[in-house]
């Protein structure tokens, strides 16, 4: 198990050197202020409920606090990105040296971890999942190089649905010397299986979550990362200053407010899957529905190409996945509304190889 300071101590050194742009709205946290600091335009020209004429809040302080309430961590464990996939970019920058150092993944899974990697010139170091999709714990910990700074955990993993055992990942938190990323953007689907509680315990873990999937505010682009305040403080000087609009926020707040009724949503999304897994099992061009623990399903079917045209063609858009490792003739889909089910199955039932 990592120290705080050895943690700490994995930081590209000139993240720990670097003087973070400084806004004045870090330093005032009052109220009603005469705002003459950032050349804005002092008029709101724009008919709209929020003031889009000034700029938000940096450290997006009031939304941290709504979170925190809710996830049950300090403030000061949050990061707020422009989706997951800054948390992502950031973490990648914070650590890894370019041309030096590298991050290990599980594959198949989410693609712009590499994506992030290769921009900033890391190299990615792929692991494949079992047939299970579960993780091969001990090739991972006797293959890992020494160069390795960051994993990346997708729980549940995207495209195969499945949440990894939380012994599991704690085992790799507390015997890999690096930062570990647990991705849980689909955790609200599966709440228990969750490694935030894990997140005192050990200071070389970050959480990421999002608000695109469950909560249903894709197009708002927000994502959190969890970890502790020192990392949290790293990533928040690598950041742009102003990365979350004010429009996405007050989306968020409006979220939060209605909190329990997303939680009834998550709920008859998890039945609508049962039900759309049975369903999808019952086709000849299905050979195998996997378990989930998420908002889709990965379908095995007789001819991934075929199927995945078949259905484009008649207006309906899954993801082909048959290219990725173990996902031979794989569509990953989503679960969506009961008509689009119904017609999903509708048109499955037209297929013809």
């Amino acid at each position: 198990m990592m120290t705080l300071s050895e943690t700490l101590e994995l930081l590209r050194p000139n993240i720990v050197r670097l003087k973070p742009y400084s806004s004045a709205r870090n330093e005032f946290t009052g109220g009603n202020a005469i705002l003459l600091d950032a050349n804005e335009n002092p008029y709101n020209l724009l008919n709209y409920d929020i003031t889009v004429n000034r700029y938000p809040d940096p450290m997006q302080r009031e939304a941290k606090l709504k979170i925190a309430k809710i996830k049950k961590v300090a403030p000061e464990q949050i990061f707020l990105g422009n989706g997951s996939d800054e948390a992502v970019d950031l973490i990648i920058r914070c650590f890894c040296e370019p041309s030096t150092d590298s991050i290990a993944i599980f594959s198949p899974t989410y693609g712009m971890y590499s994506v992030c990697a290769e921009v900033n010139n890391v190299q990615v170091n792929e692991f494949i999942l079992n047939n299970d999709f579960s993780i091969n714990l001990g090739q991972f910990l006797n293959g890992i190089s020494s160069g390795t700074k960051v994993v990346f955990i997708c729980s549940p993993n995207n495209p195969t649905g499945n949440a990894q055992p939380v012994e599991t990942i704690e085992q790799i938190v507390s015997k890999f010397r690096g930062i570990v990323v647990v991705d849980e953007a689909y955790i609200d689907f599966c709440p228990e299986k969750t490694t935030l509680k894990l997140l005192n315990q050990y200071p070389n873990l970050v959480v990421l979550q999002t608000f695109s999937k469950a909560w249903a505010m894709a197009g708002a682009r927000l994502g959190i990362a969890f970890a502790n305040p020192e990392i949290i403080a790293s990533l928040n000087k690598v950041k742009f200053p102003y990365n979350i609009g004010l429009p996405s926020l007050s989306v968020l707040f409006r979220a939060i407010e209605q909190y329990s009724n997303t939680k009834l949503f998550i709920s008859q999304i998890i039945s609508e899957r049962e039900l759309l897994r049975l369903r999808l099992q019952q086709l000849s061009c299905v050979e195998m529905v996997y378990p989930s623990d998420s908002n889709f399903l990965l379908v095995k079917t007789t001819d991934a190409n075929s199927v995945y045209n078949h259905l484009l063609n008649n207006g309906i858009v899954v993801r082909n996945r048959t290219n990725e490792p173990l996902c031979k003739n794989c569509l990953r889909i989503t679960v969506g509304k009961p008509y689009e089910n119904n017609k999903l199955i509708q048109i499955l039932n037209m297929y013809r190889p």
